[in-house]
C-alpha cells in the first residue's frame, strides 16, 4: 500500500534534534570538481508523493545539483557545488520531513514495521469483535439489544481508530498542514465519515451501523501496507546483508606495539590491523605479514578458498579462514568495497523509468479526482433520492474503493524486486531507469582486456616446452610477482630446482645461478642478448635463448555462452578495444564475434557509441577501464565488472560481482521480464478502477466491500511483482552469486 507525508506531531517531537550545518558538512564527502555529497536519513518518507516533495524542495535550493530519495532505506542523497552548505535541513523541516545524519545502523532498525504490526493487531482484534456483534444485529437483534450491540461496537472502534488509524491521520494532517494533498487524506476522511455515520445511526436508534466497515477498512488497508513494507524490507535485505558483512571494529596495532580495538569508522588509511582466523576484513587492506586462505566469494563469486600472502590486496567483507594476518588499511570504511557495493544497491530505487513517472503522476492526481468523484456522487444521489444517509454511504464507498494504491505500486514494486533478483544473481543495479533502457538494447559493445578477458595471462604453448626447462623457469618465476611469472607458476607443481644468487631486475626479468651457468627469464632483449632473433618472453642460459614462452589473456568464464545468448536474443555483439589488432582478432575468433575495432583511443570509443546511438541503435556498453568510462556514460545503458576501475563502476548502470559474463544475459532477461510485469501491473490497476468506480457510484458497494476490494487490488499487484523471483537452476549458478536462473 502507498502512504504519504510524515506526521507533524513527530516533527515537533524531534525538532530539537535536527543536525547542525557543521555536523552535516562534516559528514559530507568530496566528489571532485567542487562537488560535495551528503546522505541524510528521513524516516517519514513513505511513498512516491513523499519522494516528489522532498526532491522538488531540495533541487530548488541554490547550488544543489542533484537530490535523490531511496524509499527502501529512507535515505536522501544530496549533491551540491561549493564549500557553503545549502539550507538542506531547514528546507526538509519546513515541508514536514525531519532529517537525521545517515548511518548504517539506521538501515537495520525498522520502527515503522513494529508500528504497522501493532496497528494490524489492534485493528484485527477490534474488527473481529465488532464483526461478532454485527452478526447478531444482522441476524435479527432488535430494539434495546441492537442498540446495546451498536454502542459496544462504537466503544471498541474508538481505540482502533485512535491507535491503528493514527498511521493515516498523522499523514493526512501533515499533508493538509503543509498545503498538500495525498492518498491518505481521503482514507482518513472515509474512515472518519463511516464511524460518524454509524455513531449517528446508533444515537438515533437506526437499524444499521457501519462500525465493522470502518474498522475492517483499517484492518485491510494496514494489511496491504504492512505486506508492502515487508516486501520492500525483503527486497532490501541484500543491502542489510552487505551491512552485516561489515565488521563493527578492528584491532589496530600502534607504532609502540600497543593493540587497541577501534570502531571501523575510526580506522584510517595506513592503519596496521590484526585479523584473526574467522574474522572478516574490516576495510580494504593489503597483507603485510602472514599467510592464510580466505573466502572471497563476496568479491569474485567463487566458493573455493583463495590463498593469500604478503602483498595480496583484500577487500572489505572477505572472510579470513585459516591463519592470522597483519594488514595495512588502504582506505577508510566509507570508501571500501562494501561501502561502494552498498551505495550501488541502495541506488536501485532511485531511477525514474517512464512507467514509474506515469504511475506517480496518476497517483498525484488521485486526491483531487477522488474527492471530486465522491462529491459528485453525493450530489447526484441527493438529487435523485433526497436521502442524505444513502448519499453519504455511497460517497464513503467511492472514497474507499477508488484509492489507486495498486497503480502507485505497479512500477516501484517491480523495480525493487528486480533489484533484489539481480543482486542474488551477482548484479548490482544502480538505476531503476536502466531496466527500461536495457529492454530495448539491440547492440552490445565490449571492451577486451578485463571485460571479455580476465586481464590475467595464460601459457598457451605448454605442450611444446621441455619440462626440465619449464621447471627452471618456474624456480625463477617464484621470486617475481610479474604477471608472466604468475602465469608460469600457475602451470604445474612447485619446482624442485634450487637456484642461487637470484635477483629481479624491474622491467626486465629474473636471473639466478645453477651450477656454473647463469639463467635468465624475462624480456628477450635483456635475457638473451646473444640471440638476436629472440622475441617476447624467453628463458636463456648464459645469454642464449633456450626456450620461448607464448602467453595470451584468459577468456572470462561465460563469455562464449553470453555471445550465443545475445545472438539468440537478436542483439549484435562487437569488440571496441585499445589493444592491438592481432590480440583483438584472436579473442573475437574464440568467441565468434565478427565485428572488431582495435587500437581505439577513449575518444574513438565514445565517437563509435555516439554514431550508433544517433543512427537509432540502442547500445549496451560493457567495459572496465578508465578509458571505457566515457563510452559507458555515452551508451544507452552500461555494465561493468566489479574489478573495473572506480570511475568505470561509477559510470556504469549495472555492476556484476562474479567472474562470469553470463551476468549480462541475466540482466537482459530480468529487465525484459520486469517490463512485462510492469505492463501487467498497470493494466491490472486500470482495469480494477474501470470496473470498481462505476459499481461504487451506482451504490452496489458498501464501505466494507470497498475496503476489501481496494486492499485485494494492491495485494494482487504485489503478488504479480513477486513472480520475478521465480527462477530455475542453471549450469552457471554457484552457492553465493548465481549468474543465471531467470526464466525468459
Amino acid at each position: 500500500m502507498s502512504c504519504c507525508a510524515p506526521g507533524a506531531d513527530m516533527a515537533l517531537q524531534v525538532a530539537g534534534a535536527l543536525p547542525s550545518d557543521d555536523e552535516v558538512l562534516l559528514s559530507s564527502r568530496e566528489l571532485g570538481n567542487d562537488l560535495r555529497q551528503v546522505e541524510l536519513s528521513v524516516p517519514n518518507v513513505h511513498c512516491a508523493a513523499c519522494i516528489q516533495s522532498v526532491e522538488r524542495a531540495l533541487c530548488a535550493l541554490p547550488n544543489v545539483e542533484r537530490a535523490r530519495v531511496n524509499l527502501s532505506t529512507k535515505r536522501v542523497t544530496v549533491q551540491w557545488r561549493g564549500g557553503t552548505l545549502p539550507p538542506i535541513i531547514n528546507a526538509l523541516a519546513q515541508i514536514g520531513y525531519v532529517p537525521n545524519l545517515f548511518s548504517a545502523d539506521q538501515i537495520a532498525s525498522d520502527k515503522a514495521l513494529s508500528e504497522l504490526l501493532r496497528a494490524v493487531a489492534v485493528s484485527g482484534f477490534a474488527a473481529a469483535n465488532i464483526m461478532l456483534l454485527s452478526v447478531s444485529v444482522w441476524s435479527g437483534a432488535e430494539g434495546s439489544t441492537r442498540d446495546l450491540f451498536h454502542w459496544v461496537s462504537a466503544l471498541i472502534a474508538i481505540p482502533a481508530l485512535l491507535i491503528a488509524g493514527r498511521v493515516y491521520y498523522r499523514s493526512a494532517w501533515s499533508a493538509l498542514r503543509h498545503g498538500r494533498m495525498n492518498m491518505d487524506v481521503p482514507i482518513a476522511i472515509g474512515v472518519t465519515m463511516a464511524y460518524a455515520l454509524s455513531l449517528y445511526e446508533t444515537i438515533t436508534h437506526g437499524e444499521y451501523a457501519y462500525f465493522d466497515a470502518s474498522v475492517t477498512l483499517l484492518f485491510f488497508l494496514l494489511i496491504g501496507r504492512t505486506l508492502d513494507h515487508m516486501m520492500r524490507d525483503r527486497a532490501r535485505s541484500a543491502v542489510l546483508g552487505l551491512a552485516r558483512l561489515q565488521p563493527q571494529g578492528a584491532v589496530v596495532e600502534e607504532r609502540d606495539g600497543r593493540r587497541e580495538y577501534r570502531p571501523v569508522a575510526e580506522v584510517v588509511e595506513g592503519s596496521r590491523l590484526l585479523l584473526a582466523a574467522g574474522e572478516r576484513v574490516p576495510v580494504d587492506c593489503i597483507v603485510v605479514e602472514g599467510t592464510s586462505d580466505v573466502d572471497a566469494a563476496i568479491t569474485n563469486g567463487e566458493s573455493e578458498p583463495v590463498p593469500v600472502a604478503q602483498g595480496t590486496e583484500l577487500q572489505a567483507g572477505v572472510l579470513n579462514l585459516t591463519g592470522p594476518l597483519v594488514l595495512r588499511a588502504l582506505r577508510p570504511a566509507s570508501a571500501s568495497f562494501l561501502a561502494e557495493m552498498t551505495r550501488l544497491m541502495e541506488a536501485a530505487e532511485g531511477g525514474r523509468a517512464r512507467y514509474k513517472r506515469i504511475a506517480e503522476r496518476v497517483s498525484a492526481l488521485y486526491a483531487p479526482v477522488v474527492h471530486l468523484t465522491a462529491l459528485v456522487t453525493f450530489i447526484g444521489w441527493m438529487v435523485a433520492t433526497g436521502d442524505w444517509h444513502r448519499s453519504v454511504t455511497v460517497a464513503i464507498a467511492v472514497l474507499i474503493i477508488t484509492c489507486p494504491c495498486a497503480l502507485g505500486l505497479a512500477v516501484p514494486i517491480v523495480q525493487v524486486v528486480a533489484a533484489r533478483r539481480l543482486f542474488e544473481g551477482g548484479v548490482m543495479m544502480k538505476d531503476g531507469a536502466a531496466l527500461e533502457r536495457l529492454v530495448g538494447v539491440d547492440t552490445a559493445l565490449f571492451d577486451k582486456t578485463g571485460t571479455l578477458t580476465q586481464g590475467t595471462l595464460q601459457l598457451v604453448n605448454l605442450g611444446k616446452i621441455d619440462p626440465a626447462l619449464l621447471e627452471i623457469a618456474r624456480s625463477l618465476a617464484v621470486h617475481s610477482r610479474h604477471p608472466v611469472s604468475r602465469a608460469l607458476l600457475a602451470e604445474g607443481a612447485d619446482s624442485s630446482v634450487q637456484l642461487t644468487d637470484i635477483v629481479e631486475v624491474p622491467g626486465c626479468g629474473v636471473k639466478g645461478v645453477l651450477g656454473k651457468d647463469e639463467w635468465t627469464l624475462g624480456r628477450a632483449q635483456w635475457a638473451a642478448p646473444a640471440s638476436p632473433d629472440a622475441k617476447g618472453t624467453v628463458l636463456a642460459k648464459n645469454g642464449v635463448e633456450v626456450e620461448r614462452f607464448t602467453f595470451s589473456d584468459r577468456i572470462r568464464p561465460g563469455a562464449r555462452q553470453m555471445v550465443a545468448d545475445l545472438r539468440q536474443a537478436g542483439i549484435s555483439a562487437s569488440i571496441i578495444s585499445g589493444d592491438v589488432k592481432s590480440q583483438c582478432d584472436a579473442v573475437a575468433a574464440q568467441l565468434g564475434i565478427n565485428d572488431v575495432s582495435s587500437e581505439l583511443l577513449p575518444s574513438d570509443k565514445v565517437e563509435r557509441v555516439k554514431l550508433l546511438v544517433e543512427s537509432g541503435r540502442n547500445v549496451l556498453m560493457v567495459g572496465d577501464g578508465l578509458n571505457d568510462a566515457p563510452a559507458l556514460a555515452a551508451a544507452n545503458v552500461s555494465i561493468a565488472p566489479a574489478t573495473a576501475a572506480d570511475i568505470g563502476r561509477n559510470a556504469a548502470d549495472f555492476v556484476f560481482l562474479g567472474e562470469s559474463l553470463e551476468a549480462v544475459p541475466l540482466a537482459l532477461t530480468v529487465a525484459r521480464k520486469a517490463d512485462r510485469l510492469v505492463r501487467e501491473n498497470i493494466g491490472l490497476a486500470i482495469v480494477y478502477n474501470i470496473l470498481a468506480v462505476p459499481i461504487a457510484i451506482l451504490g452496489y458497494v458498501t464501505p466494507l466491500i470497498a475496503a476489501i476490494a481496494m486492499s485485494a487490488s494492491s495485494l494482487l499487484v504485489i503478488g504479480n511483482a513477486m513472480r520475478l523471483m521465480a527462477r530455475r537452476k542453471h549450469r552457471s549458478e554457484n552457492p553465493v552469486y548465481s549468474t543465471r536462473g531467470v526464466e525468459a
